[in-house]
């Protein structure tokens, strides 16, 4: 059996990782299902010195809160991506690819002392996944893809004096991945390829700080290491002609990049607080994916995805309002990856537009409430692939992502 005949198909359309159906240029979401990451399109993450999802957007900011604090949410993703195509195999274009996705989060902060405290969060903090169909003309690339998994992150903050706090935490991530591919057998029915229960846990480091520069504007500053992403788990190949089907131990490595991001907040008024951010993260580190199968010659395959460094940016606004409510809008934007030479089904990143809202309002002495939504608005992510000696040529002329969530913040 040439069970390194799937290897190299394989990996030639290998990607994404961690939670499922959420695009983004790569794969981090800086919307973890709380009012500031939600309702500002990530803005507010750096600066966030008021709710406890500074747990993990910037654990230096946890010295802002003076009570403990929990805040639990949930996320619905969903949206409509589909894909137009002019040059492909018989077949359709698979219609809206991308399914919904329910997403928990819940964060934690403890006053150890007035200068110490202590956070944990669960969020899902990177993610991918869709579904054209076993008919989609891009199937030689791909047909399903699916990245499910969570972050734990324990993490610290220290008041080093009346303007600095540093911070520090490590996530600890579970990955699990799997996809489905065509098998090419011209005069026969597609074989099929599955990679299936590729799972692992890794660990991916947090360094931070917030600065107040005056007594209306605070810095922040926020570094996420690199993390080794070093799944195992099964390849199957079914309906193969000539050969059996049979599964094989498989193994897929990467690298999650490293990312550095800056915000800046600035209280206007009394009712109205201004952010900005901009950020980087090193995508061409993911570049390099590694495949092993388990046979009798180790098949050992290496592809060079060609991505480029990113960068981000947005600004945000928080406006008071009356009762002790507020409301909070944003924008941002993050660069592609790749180039559009080097697109792939797969991993089909392009450039993103994001606008965001919420709004928050106090129940009582003890709990607040929220609703935000964030809408991704992605290009048109042009693909021109050949793949087991057939092209397919096309874009995605439909390509929105929404986010929408709610929390209760609980004070005590």
């Amino acid at each position: 059996m040439r069970i390194s005949r799937y290897g190299m198909v394989s990996l030639s359309i290998l990607g994404s990782s961690i939670c499922s159906t959420a695009f983004a240029a790569g794969f981090y979401i800086s919307e973890v299902g709380t009012p500031g990451s939600l309702g500002s399109g990530g803005v507010i993450n750096p600066t966030n010195t008021y709710t406890a999802d500074a747990a993990w957007t910037n654990p230096a900011g946890m010295t802002g809160l003076d009570d403990d604090a929990i805040l639990a949410g949930v996320t619905i993703a969903t949206g409509e991506i589909k894909f137009d195509s002019d040059i492909g195999p018989a077949g359709d274009d698979g219609g809206n690819g991308l399914d919904p996705a329910l997403i928990p989060s819940f964060f934690y902060v403890r006053k150890l002392s007035e200068d110490t405290r202590f956070g944990f969060s669960v969020v899902a903090p990177l993610g991918g996944g869709f579904d054209f169909g076993d008919d989609f003309v891009g199937r030689y690339v791909v047909t399903k893809t699916s990245l499910e998994g969570v972050g734990l992150t324990p993490s610290f903050a220290y008041r080093v004096n009346e303007r600095l706090s540093v911070g520090a935490g490590l996530s600890v991530v579970y990955t699990r991945f799997e996809q489905d591919i065509a098998l090419n057998q011209p005069g026969f029915e597609d074989g099929k390829i599955k990679m299936e229960d590729l799972e692992d846990w890794g660990t991916q480091g947090i360094l931070s700080l917030t600065y107040e520069l005056s007594s209306r504007s605070l810095l922040g500053l926020v570094y996420r290491s690199e993390a080794d992403t070093e799944l195992s788990g099964d390849i199957k190949v079914e309906n193969v002609q000539g050969e059996f089907s049979a599964r094989r131990d498989l193994d897929v490595d990467w690298k999650n990049p490293q990312w550095l991001e800056l915000g800046l907040r600035h209280q206007l008024t009394d009712d109205t607080t201004l952010f900005f951010n901009l950020g980087w993260q090193e995508w061409s580190a993911f570049s390099d994916n590694r495949l092993e199968i388990d046979t009798t010659d180790n098949t050992v395959v290496n592809l060079d995805r060609k991505f480029n460094n990113t960068w981000h940016a947005g600004v945000a606004v928080w406006q008071a309002l009356e009762n002790d409510a507020h409301m909070t809008l944003g924008l941002a934007y993050e660069s592609s990856p790749v180039d559009d030479d080097d697109r792939t089904f797969d991993l089909p990143f392009d450039e993103v537009y994001k606008l965001a809202a919420s709004y928050f309002w106090r129940g009582d002495e003890q709990f607040d409430y929220s609703i935000a939504s964030t809408v991704y608005f992605y290009g048109d992510a042009a693909i021109d692939q050949t793949q087991q000696g057939v092209r397919t040529r096309g874009e995605f002329d439909t390509n929105i992502v929404v986010f929408m969530g709610a929390t209760m913040n609980y004070r005590f």
